[in-house]
């Protein structure tokens, strides 16, 4: 993979088995035809054991206006991602996060949107922690609310459609023993 400048925002391509096989610009990656790439999700957990919920912003490319886990992103080339979940947790929500740790380290999904959108991702999903309260960035997050757990396992449950695909399968992958059982 050839050395880019940390100035681009570029997203990891991956083949078929998941191994990188080049970079595309994140800003145009996602659309009818998206390629596989790397990517990561991030349920965030204050003090209390709540979880942050946030509601894209209507801007975003795809799901707009979608209530969803507390943050999503992508690597960038060469970047370890534990230190994406700190940088977007930085940038989309203006709060630092601790204790990150994989949830679902495998976890690979494919889901087209209402306007045609794809996502296709393979996108380790993280827990973290933070005693901040968030300050999100509008053009990312349109409303957030910090949830029981429970609450938002019954919600995947009884209206799946009301949230992001990613996020109902993730829920459903993490079963017993999470935080959702």
């Amino acid at each position: 993979m050839p050395m880019t400048a940390v100035t681009e925002d570029l997203v990891v391509l991956l083949d078929d088995d998941g191994a990188p096989v080049g970079t595309h610009a994140r800003a145009d990656v996602h659309g009818t035809s998206t390629p596989l790439h790397l990517a990561f999700s991030c349920h965030l957990f204050d003090r209390a054991g709540r979880l942050l919920m946030t509601r894209r912003a209507l801007a975003k490319r795809t799901w707009p206006g979608v209530w969803t886990n507390s943050f999503c992103g992508h690597p960038r080339p060469g970047e370890d991602p534990v230190d994406a979940v700190h940088r977007y947790a930085a940038h989309e929500l203006g709060i630092a996060v601790v204790d990150v740790r994989p949830a679902l380290p495998d976890f690979r999904y494919r889901a087209v949107d209402a306007g045609g959108v794809v996502e296709n991702e393979v996108c380790p999903v993280f827990f973290a922690s933070t005693d901040q309260e968030p300050a999100p960035r509008p053009d990312e997050v349109a409303e957030h609310v910090w949830a029981d757990p429970a609450d938002v396992a019954l919600v995947v449950r009884r209206a799946p459609w009301t949230l992001s695909p990613w996020f109902v399968e993730q829920v459903d992958q993490l079963g017993a023993g999470s935080p959702y059982a």
